[in-house]
């Protein structure tokens, strides 16, 4: 995953609005993200999706490249489109804390011509019922160079749409499985 690919959204079926707070310093902009949203599906085959390294880069808008370096640890290619601007990330993503299919910590780095990224996102999976499950995520993600500057209007509606694409294909996945 990438920074601003696991992170976006207002669509249907959100429970909650994804929360977008930006604050930005000298030279960095840092977000606060939240939001959850329900699946039709247990929280064992949304961790299975979720850990499956092939259809993890099949979820995540942008991924050109998704591969496994070692155990919970990813290199991954990314394209997002930021206004006028086609930005190229290249990075790595770990997983760290997992408490499967109850929750994990996702540490990501990407880098471009355009700025930086580097976010730790905490993500659970809880139960609403027997073929339910609740996806909610809160963390924290710190831009730099160019990415600081484009503004909190565009970097906040580029992780709303973002995290949107993300849970539909989600969503889609879990109708073909």
């Amino acid at each position: 995953m990438h920074s601003l690919f696991f992170l976006y959204g207002f669509f249907p079926n959100l429970t909650a609005p994804t929360f977008v707070n930006i604050h930005k310093g000298k030279n960095s902009c840092y977000m606060h993200l939240t939001g959850n949203h329900v699946f039709p599906a247990t929280p064992d085959k949304v961790w299975a999706l979720l850990m499956d390294t092939p259809t993890l880069a099949k979820l995540v808008p942008g991924i050109t490249s998704l591969e496994l370096v070692e155990e919970n640890k990813y290199k991954a290619m990314l394209g997002v489109k930021l206004g006028p601007v086609n930005a190229n990330f290249i990075g790595h993503l770990q997983l760290e804390d997992l408490l499967p299919p109850h929750s994990f910590t996702m540490k990501v780095q990407q880098n471009s011509k355009v700025g930086n990224a580097a976010a730790t996102i905490v993500i659970d999976l809880q139960p609403v019922n027997d073929d339910q499950t609740e996806i909610s995520f809160q963390g924290d993600v710190k831009l730099s160079g160019m990415l600081a500057t484009m503004g909190q209007r565009l970097i906040g509606s580029v992780a709303q749409t973002l995290s949107k694409q993300f849970f539909q294909n989600l969503e889609k996945e879990l109708q073909q499985t």
